[in-house]
């Protein structure tokens, strides 16, 4: 492998340190280059929705890598600068400003952007997005001003907003257009739950209703017209409906794209030599045999090791099952798996003290698992989906049969 030309990284997020990081540690000794578009050293995005934005936390502790880590490393980071243009044919990333830099192997890890709302008064000032620092602090300042918000949209990002700003004493409504938060990716039965977590803190929680407008005028939003008619007063909002994968750099080159980037179980793009990693990156799993882009923390930390692994040329497959997790006032969660469609949801716990662990079924196969406020269960829960057994659901849900009971260790299938 060539040193002459540096393994550029396009992507400043957790994805693209982490996969800075696993370069080095995989033993590569030639030149590394980090861009970064904000002027910002790589950091991560949850703290951002939470412990942040709550002002619990130092800037600090959101970074990726403690400061010295690139230097020591002879990692070049490059803060506030873009990437404009990938030649693939003569290897090389066209920087705002006219820079051309020639790359031996190139990662993409662009990460997302969030939707932007297309309706009347969406311009209006006082409407937040919460993607990158610079947005946590100018909606940390507005937390700390108080009054009253309303948050658009009921997903991860709306619902921990909307319960950082309930921990900090503001009047909170949130609008989501199903009938349940959290309804796309835990259904009902688990949405219904977390509903009801929100209105027991205060939050006036509207579901089923979209947005007709926002009204306001010189010194911002003030009110929210929903489209039954309805209004909520307000001083600022929060708009939380969902990401879009930052894919027109792949585009441009003629990377192909569908739903991110695609790429292989290796995260190699369709362009030998181009990689992508985090929420970008629409890969090839080996145990789902499909496609899966997951916008979440846990693949943004993971995929960079085998990416790195991949670009190097030594053997590399990405095969972690999805994770992620969520805190929302005195409930925490963790998600394991990956379930777009299943028959039925059975739960052992108690929904009620918000303790419980939740099993996504199909086919009388657990597809994916959620414990809430009950811990140390991660792995007996990937043990289940990995082994693609069926279970009785009378010993799925029944708390006295221990986890890793369910799954008779000889009928493993990869």
């Amino acid at each position: 492998m060539s040193d002459t030309h540096p393994h550029v990284i396009v992507g400043g997020g957790l994805a693209g340190a982490k996969a800075a990081e696993a370069l080095r540690e995989e033993g590569y000794d030639g030149p590394v280059v980090l861009l970064a578009a904000e002027d910002e050293q790589p950091y991560e995005r949850p703290p951002l929705s939470k412990d942040y934005l709550r002002g619990e936390s130092e800037r600090d502790s959101a970074r990726v890598h403690p400061s010295g880590f690139y230097d020591e490393h002879d990692i070049e980071v490059r803060t506030g600068t873009t990437a404009e243009r990938i030649d693939t044919g003569g290897r090389s990333v066209t920087l705002a400003g006219g820079e051309c830099l020639r790359y031996d192997r190139l990662l993409l890890a662009t990460g997302a952007e969030p939707r932007r709302l297309r309706v009347p008064g969406a311009e209006l000032a006082g409407i937040h997005y919460l993607r990158d620092l610079a947005d946590a602090d100018a909606l940390a300042g507005r937390l700390d001003a108080g009054g009253r918000l309303v948050v658009i949209g009921a997903g991860w990002i709306g619902a921990e907003v909307a319960a950082s700003a309930r921990l900090k004493g503001l009047e909170v409504a949130m609008v989501e257009m199903a009938n349940t938060p959290l309804e796309r990716v835990l259904g009902p039965e688990l949405g219904g739950i977390y509903a009801e977590i929100h209105r027991a803190h205060g939050v006036d929680l509207r579901t089923g209703v979209g947005i007709a407008s926002f009204e306001g005028g010189s010194g911002g939003v003030e009110r929210v017209r929903l489209a039954d008619g309805s209004t909520l007063d307000c001083d600022f909002v929060v708009v939380g409906v969902g990401v879009t994968p930052r894919t027109a750099l792949a585009e441009q080159a003629g990377i192909a794209v569908n739903n991110g980037i695609l790429v292989n179980d290796r995260l190699e793009t369709s362009e030998p030599g181009v990689f992508a990693a985090g929420d970008v990156a629409n890969a090839i799993h080996p145990f789902y045999r499909r496609l899966i882009r997951v916008e979440h923390w846990a693949n943004a930390l993971n995929q960079p090791a085998t990416a790195a692994r991949a670009m190097l040329g030594k053997e590399a497959s990405y095969d972690l099952l999805p994770y992620f997790f969520s805190d929302q006032y005195d409930v925490g969660m963790e998600y394991s798996g990956h379930a777009t469609e299943w028959d039925e949801v059975v739960m052992r716990g108690d929904p009620a003290a918000r303790e419980l662990i939740a099993f996504w079924l199909l086919d009388g196969r657990v597809v994916a698992g959620m414990n809430m406020n009950v811990w140390d269960v991660t792995e007996p829960i990937k043990t289940l989906i990995h082994s693609r057994q069926a279970v009785p659901v009378e010993r799925l849900r029944d708390p006295g049969v221990p986890l890793d009971e369910l799954v008779a260790p000889a009928r493993m299938v990869g």
